[in-house]
């Protein structure tokens, strides 16, 4: 009468190891999928054939910097589409909150509580020049770092443009 000591037992040690995975995947950090070319060089450099579509990069995703939205010039992001929730979309933030960000057309102020976003490959980027500044309430995480393929494993830098944006 061993067996369903030994199966209760198996079953509370994945009920616990399910239990802690989920907590660290909401609050600390989890592992993304980025499907696409809109910020291609810095992921998914190669995206010509069916392979390369089929290892796609994983990136890190920290979740720390939302407790008082902590963000930079250059910090890549994963947020909620302003247009469908269900959507999540990984860009570089180009302007913060109080920035004016130069456009093709326009010069467009980013409101408080916002950001502006933009893809690396801005021509097959949907980003803020489509949608305009994303709420930083969509704002999921903070890209650190490439985790997939082996062979690109590495941190994510910072790039800015400067001669597009001027602070208030």
């Amino acid at each position: 009468m061993g067996t369903p000591s030994v199966l209760w037992n198996v079953a509370k040690k994945c009920f616990t190891v399910g239990v802690i995975s989920l907590t660290v995947s909401d609050l600390f950090a989890s592992i993304v999928p980025v499907r696409g070319a809109s910020m291609s060089p810095t992921f998914n450099p190669k995206t010509n054939s069916l392979l390369d579509s089929l290892s796609d990069d994983r990136v890190l995703v920290e979740k720390l910097c939302l407790s008082n939205y902590k963000f930079s010039h250059g910090d890549v992001i994963v947020f909620c589409s302003p247009d469908n929730h269900k959507e999540k979309h990984i860009k570089r933030i180009v302007g913060l909150p109080g920035d004016w960000v130069g456009t093709i057309y326009d010069v467009v102020h980013i409101p408080e509580g916002h950001c502006w976003v933009e893809g690396d490959n801005s021509a097959s980027s949907l980003d803020s020049r489509s949608f305009g500044p994303v709420p930083l309430g969509l704002v999921k995480g903070r890209v650190t770092h490439i985790l997939w393929p082996p062979h690109r494993v590495s941190s994510i830098e910072r790039k800015t443009s400067r001669n597009r944006v001027s602070p208030s």
